[in-house]
Order: structure tokens, then sequence, then C-alpha cells
């Protein structure tokens, strides 16, 4: 294996397994959004004996902090169609899980971004869901539904997204 590992690299789990915490991160530090952390302290854990062993250990790190650093993980995601969008300063892999919202019309768009707000000023953190696993008519009823929620069930809700999010993307970057 190579000292550096590019982006195209594709990894195995034997790879992961033998990668020093340096570039344990540096591969795997932006599965979970701006959150390198979560791969720093589940580095500890290998060796992983399968990409749900090492996907269950890194949404378990997540879901072992208090509810204020949750709150913080999940406010360093994306808005669906927002202004990071917007701006093209989403990261790669959210600029990837968002191309369905491209296509909005300007009025599901409005929509869109006026349902966000609503959401993000009842729970304190953006409304998340696994974009790839959804049409866009299940997307505007989740945002609505959500939104009635108290915080703490969403709160749950959201990291089960994320979990859902972040095994797509332990999938595409490792081997089988």
């Amino acid at each position: 294996m190579s000292a550096v590992l590019s982006s195209h690299d594709a990894l195995t789990l034997a790879d992961i397994n033998q990668l020093d915490r340096v570039r344990f991160v540096a591969a795997l530090g932006g599965v979970f959004e701006h959150s390198p952390w979560v791969a720093t302290q589940a580095w500890a854990e290998r060796p992983f004996a399968s990409i749900d062993h090492l996907h269950r250990t890194m949404i378990g790190v997540v879901r072992a902090t208090s509810r204020e650093v949750r709150i913080d993980f999940l406010r360093m995601h994306p808005e669906l169609a927002g202004k990071e969008a917007q701006a093209g300063t989403m990261t790669d892999h959210s600029t990837a899980e968002q191309a369905g919202l491209n296509a909005l019309t300007r009025d599901e768009l409005q929509t869109l971004r006026r349902l966000n707000a609503e959401y993000a000023a009842k729970h304190g953190f953006p409304f998340i869901i696994a974009v790839l696993k959804n049409t866009r008519s299940q997307i505007f009823e989740a945002l609505r539904t959500r939104t009635g929620r108290d915080t703490d069930t969403e709160l749950d809700a959201a990291i089960e997204q994320i979990s859902i999010i972040t095994r797509l993307r332990l999938g595409r970057l490792l081997a089988h």
C-alpha cells in the first residue's frame, strides 16, 4: 500500500485495519461530515471484521457522546439545497448525495427553504435525511412530519439518518 492515499484509491478492509491513526483518519475522517474525531476515536477499535463492524463502531462513537456534542455534530451538516449547495461549498460526499435536489422547481426550492428554516428554528440543527434512499416527495413529507416532533425524538432520527448516509459512504469508499 502506498505511503499516501489519494481520494481515488480503493481501500480494502484489510488496508484499513493496517493503517496507523493518521492515515486511518485521512482515509475515513470525511465519512462523518466535518467530524474527523469520529474516525480518530474509532481507530483504537481495530481490527474490524467487516465494513458493518467498522460502521457500527463509528456510529457508536457518535451515539456515545453527550446530547450537546451530538447537536453540535448535527450542526456540521449542510441544509438540504441550502446556502452551502448554492455556494458550492459542500463536501464531495454531500454534493453527490444531494444531486437529485438540483432539479427542484423554483416553488419547490422556496418551500424547501421555508421548511428547513422552520425545522432548524424548532430543533436547533438542520434537517438530515438520506436523500439517496428517498424520493423528492418523501423528503418533503418527512421534513413536514419531523418538524412537528419533539427535539429529543428528532435528534435520534437525525442520527439514524446519518447512520444510513455514512454506511452508504463507507460502502463506496471500501472495496468489497
